[in-house]
């Protein structure tokens, strides 16, 4: 029998984009009911990004399966009674709207807690409820360059952002485990809880090893590109058939190793140049140079070979369609289908594994799909939702 962690937990959330669906998919996941509020007619702009999933957004695919959509104009005055009927119901409340958008319609963290003192609710802003920046847009790349992930992140020549949205993700991260933190809390004491979650600050802690790098040396980490700014070898080499290989080469047992079976000059390992991984950096381009000579000589094939050989940790740079492809995804069973509005798509089952349960991944909803069910499940009659639907109101 299927045992879902947050059976029996319903989440209302106000969200766009990507930091607060993130996390609430992630409830989802572990069996929490998700009722997502939408705008009447465009619903949460990620659905726009773009239209590479037949006709559908990437993102939100990705981010919002198992969900039930609400369509709300949460502005109109007849929005108040569905959203007090839906919170008086909920066990959480997450949004990630522009600072202030929910304290003007009475839907601040702390107001509805006074209301229903068990209801969790969770903030996720750009730079968090107070301080100079507490009124200002975010979005992930203003974030990452806020943080100075920019100023670490691409080749000496130039900076480069994340491919992904790290900061989104991040917050979304923080905000997932602090309402399983918070609905433990909950089940002891009786009470919910104000959570405050900052894009800032959640890339913030991930900048940890660049920031005591610099506040302790007073030197940020260089730029480096795909290889590592304080551990050499590691990052990307060329093999001689025009392949890369990825590997790295983390203490001196290893390096040792790595001289006598990889690159066959067991001699280098006690050059003065390269005794130590603090020396291998200050000596970065001359090492670069003999390892290269070495790659030049070997297929891709026979290089991974003889780094399994020697066991130094190595990889292949993959394509993303290549990791869709990736042997280890289907030896595992990763893959499900999940139903859209575009047809069945495939999904990959959320990372974290727990013995006896199986990941909710239910339907991805279509806009408002589910708005009448919910309003007749809040005891609002079919003339009312039909008078609501005339007049914009869902």
């Amino acid at each position: 029998m299927n045992t879902l962690p947050l059976e029996g937990i319903t989440v209302v959330a106000l969200e766009q984009a990507v930091a607060a669906p993130f996390a609430t998919r992630q409830l989802a996941d572990l069996g929490a009911r998700v009722i997502k509020i939408e705008r009447p007619g465009v619903g949460d702009f990620a659905r726009a990004y773009d239209a590479q999933v037949r006709g559908a957004s990437s993102q939100f695919m990705w981010l919002n399966r198992s969900k039930e959509s609400l369509t709300l104009d949460i502005k109109r005055p007849e929005s108040a009674d569905v959203l007090q009927r839906l919170l008086g119901r909920a066990d959480v409340f997450i949004h990630n709207l522009a600072p202030g958008a929910v304290d003007r319609i009475g839907l601040g963290v702390e107001a509805l807690r006074a209301r229903f003192p068990r209801l969790i609710g969770c903030t996720i802003s750009g730079y968090g409820g107070s301080g100079p920046y507490a009124r200002k847009k975010a979005y992930d790349l203003l974030v990452q360059g806020e943080t100075g992930f920019l100023s670490i992140t691409g080749t000496a020549d130039s900076p480069a952002k994340a491919g992904i949205s790290v900061a989104d993700i991040a917050g979304g991260m923080y905000a997932y485990s602090g309402i399983l933190a918070a609905l433990l809390v909950r089940q002891r004491t009786g009470c919910g809880a104000a959570i405050d979650v900052s894009l800032f600050d959640a890339l913030g802690e991930w900048m940890g090893y660049p920031a005591y790098y610099t506040m302790y040396s007073s030197a940020a980490p260089p730029r480096t590109g795909a290889s590592h700014a304080t551990i050499a070898p590691y990052g990307p080499f060329q093999s001689g058939d025009g392949n890369t290989a990825y590997f790295c080469v983390q203490n001196d047992r290893e390096w040792h190793r790595f001289c006598a079976i990889v690159l066959e000059r067991p001699g280098l390992a006690d050059d003065v140049r390269f005794a130590s991984n603090a020396l291998r950096v200050t000596h970065r381009d001359e090492l670069h140079a003999i390892i290269d000579e070495v790659c030049a000589a070997l297929s891709a094939d026979t290089l991974l070979e003889r780094l399994e050989a020697a066991d130094i940790a190595n990889g292949r740079m993959n394509t993303v369609q290549q990791f869709l492809d990736h042997p280890q995804l289907s030896a595992r069973n990763r893959w499900r289908d999940v139903d859209s509005p575009v047809g069945p798509l495939r999904a990959l089952v959320p990372p974290t594994t727990i013995a006896g349960v199986e990941a909710v991944m239910r339907p991805i909803p279509a806009l408002g799909q589910h708005t009448d069910a919910i309003l007749r499940e809040l005891d609002f009659d079919s003339q009312t939702i039909a008078a609501w639907r005339g007049a914009g109101v869902i």
